[in-house]
């Protein structure tokens, strides 16, 4: 059963959608996938006016300290826009600096993360994986009371519009400015140009140790599971959106003097796709509330959901193809847009693979 949302929670999703409905439709998609930045700095101002992205920082560091539901609501619609902004990023940056306990980093980045006067991200994977690696590469050499950095990052979101990075290098934490000297940012050419990704490549860059030098690991990993919701929403809205796209071609594509919604292959497909993105949406929210809540098993059902969900985007952006037919495959469609958002989002924290790895595990030590 899909939680209930609360009537502030409901309007909330429906002033984002709103919102997005005028300024992320396709065409404005499109132009921002061929943009280097990969947003709109405008309309980032806009959501940052609504509190969107400090959504999830504290209210003593100016944010909205809302919980995990409001973040899952804010990013169905955010996948369903397919919007092109550094929201995913700011989440998971905010996050770890919560985690860290840094007060000095806190004060200075989590209230200009919240205003979107800051644009921030973390850096913590390395080629091979897109989850942190069991020991990184990535070296820090203390400097006096300064460190330097060295080695490479990859598949870093937004990293071409960030003008900070939160580094993983050793067990620690580093903050490392845009403008640091031995840091070169590349952008990466991935399946899904609606989200930038880019890689870094540091030698002997200046960096600040955020937190303990020992803390780092575990506030990153804590810090990606309180992300994950956000990414859960997304793909569990994109679901959602294809589904209907598919229904309402199917309803209007007229074949042999009949609608092709009546002929029994073309239900059978919507009626997969009904399911599978009902029950993601099912399971995001439901992870959602289970963090608010603070479950037990809490880490366990988000692995479960993120393998689903990711399988379930990917299943549904693939049929909204099938049911358009030879259309869907255009590059004038939008139908593809949300296919190679589903192959990326399937990737970006983790395989499906790797999820249910982490989920079997979790419930053996149970």
């Amino acid at each position: 059963m899909t939680p209930t949302l609360s009537t502030e929670q409901r309007d909330l999703g429906e002033a984002v959608a709103d919102l997005l409905a005028k300024r992320s439709p396709e065409s404005e998609v499109r132009r921002l996938m061929a943009d280097d930045r990969g947003h709109d700095p405008a309309v980032w101002a806009e959501l940052a006016a609504m509190g969107i992205p400090g959504l999830v920082i504290p209210e003593e560091f100016g944010g909205a300290g809302a919980g995990a539901a409001e973040l899952g609501v804010v990013s169905e619609q955010m996948g369903a826009a397919l919007l092109c902004a550094p929201f995913l990023s700011s989440v998971l940056t905010a996050n770890l600096l919560v985690a860290l306990g840094d007060s000095e980093e806190n004060s200075d980045a989590l209230p200009r993360i919240a205003t979107g006067e800051l644009i921030a991200t973390v850096a913590h994977a390395e080629p091979g994986h897109a989850r942190p690696p069991a020991e990184s590469a990535t070296t820090a050499t203390a400097n006096g009371a300064s460190w330097r950095l060295s080695g490479a990052k990859t598949y870093v979101l937004d990293a071409t519009a960030a003008q900070r990075f939160y580094v993983l290098a050793g067990t620690g934490i580093f903050a490392v400015d845009h403008d640091a000297p031995g840091l070169a940012v590349s952008p990466l050419t991935t399946v899904d140009q609606t989200r930038k990704q880019g890689r870094l490549t540091l030698d002997q860059t200046p960096a600040r140790l955020v937190g303990s030098i020992d803390s780092g690991s575990a506030a990153l990993d804590d810090a990606l599971d309180r992300s994950s919701i956000a990414l859960l929403g997304e793909q569990a809205g994109a679901s959602i959106r294809v589904t209907q796209m598919a229904a309402d071609y199917a309803r209007t594509r007229f074949q042999f003097g009949r609608a092709i919604g009546s002929f029994q292959a073309i239900k059978h497909l919507c009626a997969d796709m009904l399911l599978e993105a009902q029950s993601a949406l099912s399971a995001a929210r439901h992870v959602a509330a289970a963090f608010d809540a603070a479950d037990t098993h809490r880490i366990a059902d988000l692995a479960l959901a993120q393998a689903f969900c990711s399988d379930a985007f990917v299943f549904t952006a693939a049929t909204n193809i099938q049911v358009h037919g030879g259309i869907g495959f255009t590059w004038e469609h939008p139908a593809h847009l949300y296919l190679r958002r589903a192959r990326t989002d399937a990737q970006i924290f983790g395989d499906p693979a790797w999820h249910r790895e982490r989920y079997i595990r979790l419930r053996e030590a149970q």
